[in-house]
């Protein structure tokens, strides 16, 4: 795509901070980070979303964090736990497939917390998804 903002990183038309690349992804620093560290695996292929998106292009950037992103966080940045998070759709400002890497820290405020008061439409919610 010639106006997708992660293509032309990816092709190097525009600057980014990579931390690690192959053939199948590139790695690099969100520019509005969450958390000290905070990365987006790209696929060199654009697709949308998820759902466009073949399995071993997931399962290599999954195997990528694990095998070698989160030790560098964890050494690095003395990262203490790490989150992924991925939109599709509503949500994904940039219509190019990535995955974000939030490291976290104690007390960095970024965390998804338990909400009491979401609990009165779980039962709902549930009914309807089970059917």
């Amino acid at each position: 795509m010639n106006d997708c903002i992660f293509c032309k990183i990816i092709k190097n038309e525009l600057p980014s901070k990579t931390i690690y690349e192959d053939d199948i992804l590139k790695i690099i620093m969100n520019i509005n980070p969450a958390t000290d560290g905070h990365l987006l695996i790209i696929p060199k292929e654009h697709v949308v979303n998820l759902m466009d998106t073949n399995n071993e292009t997931i399962t290599h950037a999954l195997d990528i964090v694990r095998e070698k992103i989160f030790p560098l966080l964890k050494e690095k940045l003395n990262c203490e736990g790490l989150t992924l998070a991925q939109n599709n759709g509503l949500g994904q400002e940039i219509k190019h497939y990535h995955i974000h890497l939030i490291p976290r820290y104690p007390d960095d405020h970024a965390d998804m917390k338990y909400d009491e008061s979401k609990l009165s439409d779980l039962d709902e919610i549930y009914q309807e998804l089970s059917k």
